[in-house]
């Protein structure tokens, strides 16, 4: 069973991922709304995996991935955008994340980019 963090700084989209990722058998070890809170919690959890949202205040999704790669280079990150943030993704693929998936999240766009960054999650 994965262990994945989830990072948005939206309590009510956080919690739908969250509760998305354990319907889909997944482990949530933890959550946060900042970029930073997540560089210091991925050091203390060292999750599988983590979905992080690009747009956060303070410190923005796409740099809080850059922090973490640069201490762990096979950090497996899962960005969530919105629509009109292209760009944004580009920049976020580039820096090393895995994947992304547009909101609004669903079951199916979760398990799909879950499925092409972790396949071995999803063998029975």
């Amino acid at each position: 069973m994965l262990n994945i963090m989830v990072v948005d700084d939206s309590m009510i989209i956080r919690r739908g991922i969250a509760n998305i990722l354990k319907e889909l058998g997944f482990n949530v070890v933890g959550e946060t709304g900042t970029g930073a809170e997540a560089v210091a919690l991925y050091d203390m959890l060292k999750p599988d995996l983590v979905t992080m949202d690009i747009t956060m205040p303070v410190m923005t999704g796409n740099e809080a991935l850059k922090r973490i790669k640069a201490k762990h280079p096979d950090a497996k990150i899962i960005m969530i955008t919105s629509h009109g943030e292209e760009q944004l993704v580009m920049e976020a693929i580039l820096a090393g994340a895995k994947g992304y998936v547009l909101k609004p999240i669903t079951h199916e766009k979760l398990r799909v980019a879950l499925c092409k960054v972790v396949p071995e999650a999803f063998i029975l």
